[in-house]
């Protein structure tokens, strides 16, 4: 089907082939490809507003840090304004999954202008919230543990962490106390 729709709307004969597939009970988003989104983007477009790269190296190993002290095994991102890395750092032992749950964290906090742990407090009960966050490509599913870098009242970028197994609420803690070991400057 795929390929009939590509030749469709090649073809500019879309409109009879999407009659032909089924709504899907869900919203659907085109998200494009790593090479397609590269091939779209200039090669000098600049990095968005984020923290200098040593002060974002230095809170996600204090944030690493932080959770080793306390048991856990995490993976830490830290963005720019705009959701994109910085740095990612994946502690000894953490899943590959916990450097992919970071980014879906920092996107909900850079969104949503809260940390990610608010944000799933607030879908908790907005079923209008909950239902565009689903939709979400970037998201998907809302977990706390990212903290918003502001400088005063500028986003600067988000911190995440994932991966902690003792409770949900460690990620957050760890990135909590990351921020107060390293505050931003």
């Amino acid at each position: 089907m795929k390929t009939l729709l590509l030749i469709a709307l090649t073809a500019g004969l879309a409109g009879p082939v999407l009659a032909q597939i089924p709504q899907a009970p869900f919203p659907l988003t085109y998200v494009p490809s790593v090479p397609v989104r590269i091939e779209g983007m200039p090669r000098d477009l600049p990095r968005a507003k984020g923290p200098a790269l040593n002060y974002a190296i230095q809170l996600a190993k204090a944030a690493v840090d932080e959770c080793a002290a306390r048991g856990e095994r995490v993976s830490v991102l830290v963005t720019d304004s705009v959701g994109e890395p910085v740095v990612l750092l994946s502690g000894d032992g953490a899943g590959t999954r916990s450097q992919l749950i970071t980014s879906t964290k920092a996107a909900a906090a850079v969104k949503y202008r809260m940390s990610s742990g608010e944000v799933e407090k607030k879908a908790k009960t907005d079923p209008k919230l909950a239902a565009e966050i689903a939709a979400n490509p970037n998201i998907g599913t809302i977990r706390a543990g990212a903290l918003l870098l502001m400088n005063g009242t500028e986003l600067v970028g988000a911190l995440a962490v994932s991966g902690a197994k003792q409770s949900l609420d460690q990620d957050e803690a760890c990135a909590q106390a990351a921020l107060a070991k390293v505050p931003l400057r």
